[in-house]
């Protein structure tokens, strides 16, 4: 349910590009109105996580999907209509009226399967590849009925919603219980509840670093018993001297700007591609590309998913994440979309573990009762940067066509890695802390 629900991200985006390309003959405004929707995602998903994680997912979900039925009606007749461009400007936020619907579901298998962390990994995995089939029949299908109609496009993106929310939201028995029912339930207010699962996840924070203080001290051969207590207090104070209410830490902080830059280069690749097949007269294959993209993304996190890894979280989130980016940075390039397509296929396998990696990286950043809330912040900076890609590579379009985009998507790529690599120490450091979804609360 939640991966039918989930259909407006693949084919909004191209939906709205193609519309306004065709019936504006724009690919800067094309672009922008890509670049708000995004930012107005980046915003709202946060915000609704945090509200899913209080309220519930029902509660907050309902309301959600209406505001975004209403907004994508009247995008859609302004756009076929021709409308004035601050109409479409306006109308395009409110297409981000989209409930979290993949962290709401990773959320639900944390609930499932806590404690078991290698069945909690391949169900994320799993996550991984229904999403992935979402994107090989969203893609190809946005751009075909999007050549044909938007508002038959947006139409079936209405009706997925609808029937997906359905499927999702009347399954009881696994929706994980909101904050203010947890605090119901203990007779508090959800202000107490908070701060009392603050207090124990500081504990375990406290009890683990002397843990490891005693551990490493023992490894080193100390013996002495005054100068092992002695490092113990020190290193619990310094794991007491932190925040103690907030989720941000150096470790969320990095991944969140490694999935900043990875959102730039993506999207603007999107919006070059479909530029770069208009050139070549192959627009309504540029569905089909993404597809390709998507297929081998999938075959990745089924292999990825089906194999319990030896190898550090870290090293794997690197490699992933590198092939990826200098993969892409070759599309500046190609000469012929279906280049373009075999590239895709080849670095495809490592799309969906980057993003299952950045997903087991969240259970150590994150308390279990806000990690709806953490990772659709991973989200939101994705969108952000998907925003800023998809701005700034329509600008270089109109000016220069499609090599002008690939242009931007080599130099964010590689800006993207070197953000990953600045990280490295606190994105290593966070594989080393224990999996804070363990914590009973």
């Amino acid at each position: 349910g939640s991966v039918i629900a989930c259909m407006p991200f693949p084919m909004v985006g191209m939906t709205i590009t193609i519309s306004v390309q065709h019936y504006y003959g724009n690919y800067s405004l094309a672009g922008m109105l890509t670049a708000i929707q995004a930012i107005a995602l980046a915003v709202a998903t946060p915000l609704l996580g945090k509200l899913t994680d209080k309220f519930g997912q029902r509660q907050v979900s309902i309301p959600t999907i209406l505001v975004w039925i209403v907004a994508a009606v009247a995008l859609t007749t302004s756009i076929t209509n021709r409308a004035p461009e601050w109409v479409l400007y306006c109308l395009t936020p409110f297409l981000a009226a989209i409930p979290p619907w993949g962290a709401m579901s990773r959320a639900r298998w944390t609930k499932i399967l806590k404690g078991d962390q290698e069945r909690t990994n391949r169900a994320l995995s799993l996550c991984g590849v229904l999403d992935e089939c979402m994107w090989v029949i969203g893609n190809p299908l946005a751009s075909t009925l999007a050549v044909i109609s938007g508002l038959l496009a947006f139409s079936f993106t209405g009706m997925c919603v609808v029937v997906g929310a359905l499927m999702f939201l009347t399954e009881l028995t696994t929706e994980p219980p909101s904050q203010t029912q947890l605090a119901r339930a203990e007779g508090i207010s959800r202000k107490e509840y908070r701060e009392r699962e603050a207090a124990r996840a500081e504990a375990l924070k406290v009890e683990t670093a002397a843990e490891e203080t005693r551990r490493r001290l023992e490894r080193e051969g100390v013996t002495d018993e005054a100068t092992i207590n002695a490092a113990i207090e020190q290193a619990v104070a310094d794991a007491r001297s932190g925040k103690k209410a907030s989720i941000w830490g150096p470790g969320l902080i990095a991944v969140c700007v490694t999935w900043f830059g990875l959102g730039a280069f993506q999207s603007a690749t999107g919006i070059s591609i479909i530029a770069f097949a208009t050139e070549s007269n192959m627009k309504q294959y540029t569905g089909f590309v993404f597809a390709c993209f998507s297929i081998s993304s999938l075959m990745g996190a089924l292999v990825y998913g089906a194999k319990n890894w030896s190898i550090a979280l870290w090293k794997r989130f690197y490699f992933c994440l590198a092939v990826v980016n200098i993969g892409i940075s070759t599309f500046l390039f190609a000469k012929h979309l279906w280049v373009i397509m075999i590239i895709y296929l080849i670095i495809g396998v490592c799309q969906a573990p980057t993003w299952i990696n950045g997903n087991q990286l969240m259970l150590h950043l994150v308390p279990p009762s806000r990690l709806t809330e953490g990772m659709a912040w991973m989200g939101a900076m994705n969108s952000i940067g998907s925003s800023a890609g998809s701005a700034i590579a329509g600008q270089f379009i109109d000016r220069m066509g499609s090599h002008g985009g690939f242009m931007v998507v080599t130099t964010l790529a590689l800006v993207s890695l070197v953000i990953a690599l600045i990280g490295f120490k606190q994105i290593k450091g966070s594989t080393e802390q224990p999996t804070l979804t363990e914590v009973s609360v």
